[in-house]
């Protein structure tokens, strides 16, 4: 299903599948001057391939390769549009990895993107004032677009809120908190969040968030000296797993936040 709004002078295409909002998971892409910021997800498809060719975006811009993201992209590349992300997103959607049957349930599978398809810069942005801006974390070939005319940040998945318990296996929380900092220091007037939607003034909530990490991680640190380990300290800092964490098979789950933190700090000691 995609739904079609306008806020802050932004048009928002707000999709979901029947499955996947059942489950609380919709995702947003966003127009902003003619530039089209993710494409969504492949059980979408359809939706974005009929909005895609009638309005025809000058180019698209997928800020990470996850599937709710990056899924349409080829399907932007075959109707003419340009492509245009980070080098190792592109690979990505080039050469899109298995999956999680969970992902596929929910998302989908993607399509390769051509392999003569994608740029890392296109004019398209710069006639727009638009920038694609690394800004990893949440996953290490996340970026965000800046409008720093307007004040407008297309976040992808930097923010989702402040205390996120669930984590992927390849997220890193300490990135991730040095990334919000960055983020909040340009000053932005809306964040326009992947999973929230447009959130206005967001810079107190990308510090806040980044304080609730470095705090967590730190209690993470405390427990695990005093000898706990990994799935005693999930309980005592984060609660119980969701069932999300069942479904997925520990793929997206509270452990991982637990496991990135204690991996981030064997790789300060090594």
């Amino acid at each position: 299903m995609l739904a079609v709004s306008t806020s802050h002078g932004v048009t928002r295409l707000h999709l979901w599948s029947r499955l996947g909002r059942s489950l609380g998971y919709t995702v947003s892409a966003y127009l902003a001057h003619g530039v089209l910021v993710d494409t969504g997800f492949p059980r979408a498809g359809a939706e974005m391939h009929a909005w895609l060719a009638r309005e025809r975006p000058r180019a698209v811009v997928v800020t990470h390769a996850h599937e709710d993201h990056g899924g349409n992209a080829a399907d932007a590349a075959a109707l003419g549009i340009p492509v245009v992300g980070g080098r190792d997103t592109l690979a990505r959607l080039r050469a899109p990895g298995a999956i999680a049957l969970y992902r596929r349930a929910v998302w989908g599978r993607p399509v390769p993107l051509p392999a003569d398809a994608g740029v890392e810069e296109h004019a398209a942005l710069d006639e727009a004032g638009l920038r694609r801006l690394p800004a990893a974390g949440h996953a290490d070939d996340h970026s965000v677009v800046w409008d720093a005319g307007r004040g407008h940040l297309f976040g992808g998945d930097l923010f989702l809120g402040v205390k996120v318990r669930i984590a992927h296996p390849e997220e890193d929380p300490r990135l991730l908190a040095r990334t919000l900092r960055w983020a909040a220091s340009l000053g932005p007037e809306v964040l326009f969040d992947a999973h929230r939607g447009p959130v206005p003034r967001p810079a107190p909530l990308l510090r806040a968030k980044a304080d609730w990490l470095e705090q967590t991680v730190g209690e993470v640190e405390r427990l695990a000296d005093a000898g706990l380990d990994e799935r005693e300290i999930r309980r005592r800092v984060l609660g119980r797993e969701p069932l999300v964490a069942v479904g997925s098979h520990g793929e997206y789950g509270k452990l991982n936040l637990v496991r990135a933190a204690l991996a981030g700090r064997r790789g300060r000691s090594a």
